[in-house]
Formats: structure tokens, sequence, C-alpha cells
């Protein structure tokens, strides 16, 4: 009976382990589909949220969007009418004409335009959202199971549900606010967070740590390199945020002047980047010379080059296909792979003190 019991235990912890594995993936999944979206402008492909055009499987033709006499509507259904989105106040079926009373005006914006590509390219990034929902949610009642044995644990897994809950409020606030710049770059900051929080409740489980001799010095010098990290991000979002601007003003084809004349923000993000080369360069070497065993050191330098190689890309040869949203993923796992080195080296280790 002792080892059936031992035996369960250790099957369920596989199990919410594997469950904080996919969550962490799916979360990585949600952050390409906010960038494809974001490539493709395809933001305000649904207008409302979180249905789309008031429905919960999105239009597939412009047809469908438009008033149809004698047709039933259900309440909250939106169509566009002379440009102008018009939502159904109630349940009725249309007459012959066209009756305004049943009808009023949208006003959480006045975008009025239907794309079928960015329509299904927003839902399909929804769709990914909700389901990364699932594995989170069982994580979340599974992880009380170890509240006497780690209270990280239940803690974490409740930081990440609420997280998410204010992740989908912020989407809900960036298509009422038309893609407004300032609260895309919120809401890609929060997927940041709530990755973190995914990372160190996966450290939180695993069961055993690596004893590393690590100096002051090297520990601080990572810390400021991925510190360096987090501020190139909010740098880019910056320098992203002017593209934006410059798209609506000079339109998508052209790309070759979207960053002319670059920014300030540019000239600094692109500065940060030499700094962040340089510095992980010399944690590589000091981490073989030292023979600390940082094997994920190795994956730090190869994205980074990844990263740097995108960069290239979009400036000099005006942001070809797909650069954009690969070069956003990258700093995310450049992110994820730099916070769980941070974690082995100041969390792992004074657990390892503590129990010795």
């Amino acid at each position: 009976m002792p080892n059936s019991k031992k035996n369960s235990t250790t099957r369920g912890k596989r199990t919410f382990r594997s469950l904080v594995i996919v969550s962490v993936i799916l979360i990585y999944l949600i952050i390409i589909a906010g960038a494809v979206v974001r490539m493709t402008g395809s933001g305000m492909g649904c207008p409302d949220w979180p249905k789309c055009f008031g429905y919960y499987i999105p239009p597939t033709d412009a047809e469908q969007i438009q008033w149809k006499a004698n047709h039933p509507y259900d309440k909250g259904v939106i169509v566009i009418q002379n440009d102008v989105l018009r939502i159904a106040e109630k349940d009725f079926i249309s007459g012959e004409v066209y009756e305004p009373t049943n009808w009023q005006p949208y006003t959480k914006h006045n975008y009025a335009k239907f794309n079928v590509w960015h329509t299904w390219i927003e839902y399909i990034n929804r769709l990914v959202t909700v389901l990364s929902g699932i594995p989170i949610l069982l994580m979340f009642f599974l992880s009380f199971r170890y509240r006497k044995e780690n209270l990280w644990i239940p803690a974490l897994a409740t930081i990440t549900i609420l997280f998410m809950l204010f992740q989908s409020w912020l989407g809900k606030t960036v298509v009422d606010s038309n893609l407004l710049p300032f609260k895309i770059t919120i809401h890609m900051v929060m997927a940041f967070l709530i990755l973190a929080v995914l990372l160190f409740l996966l450290f939180q489980t695993k069961s055993s740590f690596k004893k590393l001799k690590i100096s002051k010095t090297f520990k601080l010098l990572f810390l400021f390199s991925l510190s360096l990290t987090l501020i190139q991000v909010i740098l880019g979002t910056q320098v992203r945020q002017y593209i934006d601007e410059q798209i609506d003003r000079l339109g998508e084809y052209a790309k070759a002047e979207w960053l002319n004349p670059p920014t300030v923000m540019f000239y600094v993000h692109r500065s940060f980047s030499v700094l962040i080369v340089i510095l992980n360069v010399w944690l590589l070497l000091q981490n073989r010379i030292k023979k600390l065993g940082l094997q994920k050191l190795n994956w730090v330098l190869v994205v980074i080059g990844l990263e740097v190689f995108t960069g290239i890309l979009m400036y000099y040869f005006d942001f070809p296909f797909l650069s954009q949203p690969l070069h956003l993923v990258l700093s995310s796992l450049l992110f994820g792979i730099q916070f769980y080195i941070f974690l082995g080296i100041f969390i792992g280790q004074k657990k390892l003190q503590t129990s010795s």
C-alpha cells in the first residue's frame, strides 16, 4: 500500500509538471499568434470582444455582416450599414426595409471594415488564448494538493489564473480602443509576466538542483544581462509603436519608408543590442572557462544571434515576410531561457543551502 501511494503521488507530480509545460508552450503560441496578428494588421478583424461581429464563430463572407431583409437577428449581432457598425438591440426579424430603431451605433470605436483573412487570423489568436486556459485551469485545481509540501505551487498557480483573467480584460480594452499602441504594449508585457510566473512554477516542481560555484560578479552581471533584455523589449515596443504610426500614415506597402528617418529610440534599441551581445559572450566564456555547467547559456547566444539577424533584415531589407513576428517571438524566447537560468542561479542555490 505505501508503494502504491508513493507511485500515485509521483504520477500526480508528473501530471502537474506536464500541465505546466503545456501551459508554457501555449503561452508561447499566444505570443506567436499575437505577433502574426500585429504583422498582418488583423487586430481589428473582430470589432467586438469576446464575440466576433456578435457571433461565436466569425463570418466567412462580407454578405453575412450586411443587412438583409426578412432575416432573423439575435441581440448583439453587428452589421455594417452605410460604412458604420450597427449592433442589434434585441432579437427580431427584419422587414422589407432597414428599420433604424432596431439598431444602435457601435460606440466603442468607429472601425467599420471587413476582411475575412483579418477576421479569422484574429479569431485564431483568441481561440489559442481560450485553449491555453484549459491546462492552466486544471493546473490551478491540482496545485492545491501541494499546499502543505510547497506553498509556492498553489500561490503561483493562483497568480497565473489572475494574470490570465487580467490579460483577457486587456485584450478587450485593446479592441475597444481600436488598437491603441500603448495598450498593445501593456498587453505584450503582461504575456511576459505570465510566462515568468509559469517558469517559476515549473522551477518549483523540479525534484533536484545542481550545486553551482558561481561568483558574485557573475551573478550580478547575469542579472544585469536579464535586465538589459527586459529594457530592450520595452525599447523595441516603442520602435514598434512608431512603425505602427508610420504604417497608418504611409500605408502597409511603403515598407522602405517605415523607418525613414529612424527615431532616436531606434538607435538606442540598436546600441543596446551591441551591449547585450558583448555581455552574453563574456558570460558564456566565463561559463566554459570556470566550468559552471550553465548549458542553457549556449542557447542564449544562439537566440541573441537570431534576434540580431532578424533586426538587420527588418532595417536593411525592408521588413521581409515574418521577420517582425519572428523578432518578437525570439525576444520572448530569450527572456524565457534567461529567466529560467536566473531561477537556477538565485533560487535553486538557496534551496540547496536550506536543505543541506
